[in-house]
Formats: structure tokens, C-alpha cells, sequence
């Protein structure tokens, strides 16, 4: 059974900094020393819930004059989740194709702007791309592979129901259907996550 939305209506309500700008980040396969390795970062601290690694996150991007940033990363099953608070490379295709040789990568993007992205890649290579607000643009070598669950999911087809489409939710249980993991509350609430700094993309 493919997961809705409605499935996910927690994240926004339960973590609502995060929410508002966020890029999560599922990678299988590899440990969270190896992902961050991967993404050029460097080991800082560790912090227990997706609330302290927000407030850790913003504190280290001001302190670094937002020449670098801070992503929390924990082992979820067989994948690593990377959570990055008002970030972005789990979606920037020059970070996550090379990244993902040897492994699948999905990672899902929104920000305070409301843009927003969902990116596959597996192998060095692109799957599926789409930004939430708009799924009926699609590009990849799977672009319609898994259109049934994106339908389902709860994406916005129809352009009068993009205002009140619940992107992030449905990027959620999306990601859920490709990865047969499950991003649960008590995860990001309690997980102790490894942070490290990256440097910030232009």
C-alpha cells in the first residue's frame, strides 16, 4: 500500500522549523561517515532530535558568515538519513549523481519560498526529478515508472490544487514507497544524529 500525505501530516505539525525549509536526504548503504565523506563535510558534534540539529544548524551557518552549513546524519534500517535545515544537496545534481555511484539516493527539498524539488538518483544516474508543486513535468530515465505512486502520494496534478498541496508530505511517503523505510516522528525526535560541516553551494 502506497503512503499519502495524510500519512505524514505530522511533519509539518511536529516539526515546524524543520519544515519550512529542509532538505532530507535517504542514501543506501552507506554509513553516515561514509555519506558525509561523500558530500565533503567533516564530523562537529552530535545533537539528539531534527529540533536541536535545526537549532545547530542556523547557529553554525551564522557563525560561519554562511560560508559553510551543517547536516545531521543517522542510520535509519539499510538506508542513512541526511537531514539539512535550510538546505540543499541532497538536490543539487552535481552533489548527488556523483554521490550516488553504487547506491540509490532519493532526497526531497522545500524552502521558505515554497520551491521546491524531488530527486532519484541510482548509479550516477538521474531517475526522476520533479519539483512537488508541479509533478506533471518530470525528467529522468524513470520518469513514469512509479507515476501511479506519485499520483497516490498526493502530489498536485491539477493546477488549481497546487495552493493547498502538501508537498513535503507527499515527498514523504513517496520517498517511503521507493526505499521501504519509514521517517517516522519518534526517529527525528530522538535520534542522535552526526553532525558535520559542509561547504555551502552558490
Amino acid at each position: 500500500m502506497v503512503r499519502t500525505a495524510a500519512d505524514y501530516a505530522w511533519f509539518v505539525e511536529e516539526f515546524p522549523s524543520l519544515a519550512e525549509a529542509y532538505c532530507l536526504t535517504l542514501v543506501r548503504d552507506l554509513s553516515p561517515a561514509e555519506l558525509i565523506d561523500r558530500v565533503g563535510g567533516r564530523h562537529t558534534r552530535s545533537v539528539r532530535g531534527a529540533a536541536a540539529a535545526v537549532d545547530a544548524a542556523y547557529a553554525h551557518f551564522a557563525g560561519t558568515g554562511g560560508r559553510h552549513q551543517l547536516v545531521a546524519v543517522a542510520p535509519l534500517g539499510p538506508w542513512t538519513l541526511m537531514v539539512e535545515p535550510n538546505g540543499y544537496l541532497g538536490v543539487t545534481e552535481d552533489i548527488a549523481l556523483p554521490a550516488s555511484r553504487g547506491t540509490s539516493w532519493i532526497a526531497h527539498f522545500v524552502n521558505i519560498n515554497a520551491l521546491g524539488a524531488f530527486l532519484w538518483a541510482q548509479d550516477g544516474e538521474l531517475r526522476l526529478l520533479f519539483d512537488p508543486m508541479a509533478p506533471a513535468k518530470r525528467s529522468g530515465t524513470s520518469a513514469d515508472t512509479h507515476l501511479d505512486a506519485v499520483h497516490r502520494a498526493g502530489f498536485p496534478f491539477d493546477e488549481s490544487a497546487a495552493e493547498k498541496a502538501l508537498g513535503a508530505q507527499a515527498a514523504l511517503a513517496l520517498a517511503e514507497h521507493l526505499t521501504n523505510v519509514t521517517v517516522s516522528s519518534a526517529f527525528l525526535a530522538e535520534t542522535l544524529f552526526l553532525c558535520a560541516c559542509v561547504p555551502s553551494r552558490p
